[in-house]
């Protein structure tokens, strides 16, 4: 019960990573406000915590809807202990086919999202010397071929985690990010987009224990770590959590 009495904020909450997190941070005792732009996904994130979780649909491109669902959180909870930054897109194109749109959708969600996130919580995480996990990616670490605009928003993520932390190391608010390699969610999931070479991708992202995919749960793991007692000596890092990948 790491997390018996504090409140927490995870994004992209709706399904894998983020789901599998806010489920272990309510099973260890946290009151947990969940959001994504998946409402249903959301409502069967809910039902499976059960009272300890509120949803709330959201869209953390949208700097207003980020400011709400922190203020939001503050006024029902009365504090703000974690943010959990794990909402995030993932687009697979050549560069040539990556129109306008898609890159600040990706720029938007991946790396426009963590900001605005962290820069309505901040205030309230300084009161509570609380800390922020943000989701990355081993891509975030390494390049991955056809996936530029998803390799730029998570190399983006590691840089801002490490300015932030930085910034904030002196008002005890510890930021830090993890950077899974596969992971078996449904964003790993969908179907490649045309003039993507997939064995180019396997070849530059293989994992070492046979290309098997570490499973949410596993993410879930390292995150409630990072944002537990056990890691308040710990800020400003990228932890990858690969099997491998970024090791060589």
């Amino acid at each position: 019960m790491r997390f018996e009495g504090k409140s927490a904020i995870v994004t992209g909450a709706a399904s894998g990573i983020g789901r599998a997190v806010a489920v272990r941070l309510a099973r260890e005792g946290a009151r947990v406000v969940i959001g994504d732009r998946n409402a249903e996904g959301l409502a069967e994130t809910a039902a499976m915590i059960g009272e300890a979780a509120q949803a709330q649909p959201f869209d953390v491109a949208d700097p207003a809807a980020c400011a709400q669902i922190v203020a939001a959180t503050v006024e029902r909870h009365g504090r703000l202990d974690v943010l959990c930054n794990i909402a995030g897109v993932l687009d697979m194109a050549p560069v040539a086919d990556f129109t306008v749109e898609r890159w600040q959708r990706m720029i938007g969600v991946n790396l426009g999202g963590v900001f605005f996130m962290s820069q309505a919580a901040l205030p309230h995480l300084v009161e509570t010397r609380g800390c922020i996990v943000n989701m990355a990616s081993a891509a975030g670490l390494v390049g991955v071929p056809y996936n530029a605009g998803y390799v730029a928003s998570k190399h983006g993520v590691v840089g801002l985690t490490k300015a932030m932390a930085l910034e904030f190391c002196n008002t005890g608010v510890r930021i830090n990010a993890v950077c899974p390699g596969g992971v078996n969610t449904p964003l790993i999931a969908a179907p490649s987009a045309p003039g993507v070479d997939w064995a180019q991708v396997m070849r530059s992202a293989g994992w070492l224990n046979e290309g098997a995919k570490a499973e949410p749960e596993d993410i879930a793991d390292t995150v409630a770590f990072l944002a537990s007692k056990e890691a308040r000596m710990i800020t400003g890092i990228a932890m990858p959590v690969d099997g491998g990948q970024t090791a060589g």
